[in-house]
């Protein structure tokens, strides 16, 4: 006797009850952690093996992530992850730091103390993982920190917004190499937006934030060549 649907077993490995989610979940952090690079196509047959799904909920999940701006569709081709071009990266990266600059204005007015010890920990972590020359390590403290920032400004609209906007320009954000001097800059900035957020500086923290953005735009226009 075949069992009802509502008692199927799903797949190993996915575990929500809306598979197409649960795999455009996985799929967007391969892409925004590096492991699958613009322009990379997407190999249907190695991910659902990889997953232990069909194609039915990979190919809504690749849908999902084109309609995001992460993938490509392909006329009869499948798909690839999404690249940018230097209009497209302006654009983006003008509308994410007024996203982030309202963040800290926000976060600076609502942020808690423990909050705040929360991020001081992370940055005093990030520094010294700077320190070692430990980039991995130093990205994924630094990717903390802003989203802590985006959080404290307890604005769930801003916060949606964000995501689906930075997830395209995140991973070349986060890792792409820096110089020496980009990096103590960087490092720098982030010394003055622990301590704005400490003195409660809602204008001087955003426009900070603003600014650190789009001072990363020629370390990411670089990771997309």
């Amino acid at each position: 006797m075949t069992a009802p649907a509502s008692l199927r077993a799903e797949p190993a490995g996915i575990t929500r009850r809306y598979l197409h989610d649960e795999v455009a979940g996985r799929l967007r952090t391969l892409i925004q952690d590096g492991e699958l690079e613009p322009r990379a196509r997407i190999n249907e047959a190695d991910l659902c093996a990889r997953f232990g799904i069909s194609r039915t909920p990979l190919r809504e999940a690749i849908k999902i992530l084109a309609t995001e701006g992460l993938l490509e569709l392909l006329p009869n081709r499948g798909a690839r992850v999404a690249s940018i071009s230097e209009t497209e990266l302006d654009d983006v990266l003008d509308v994410i730091s007024i996203l982030e600059r309202r963040a800290g204005e926000l976060a600076a007015a609502r942020i808690t103390p423990d909050e705040i010890a929360a991020i001081a920990r992370d940055h005093d972590a990030m520094v010294e993982a700077w320190k070692r020359e430990d980039e991995r390590a130093y990205f994924v403290l630094n990717r903390q920190i802003h989203d802590a920032i985006m959080a404290a400004a307890r604005s769930p609209t801003l916060a949606q917004v964000y995501a689906n906007l930075s997830g395209r320009v995140q991973r070349a954000r986060y890792t792409a190499h820096k110089t020496p001097e980009q990096w103590l800059k960087a490092v720098r900035e982030h010394e003055d937006m622990l301590r704005l957020l400490k003195a409660g500086a809602s204008k001087e923290l955003g426009e900070l934030m603003r600014r650190h953005v789009l001072g990363k735009r020629p370390v990411i226009a670089a990771a997309f060549g």
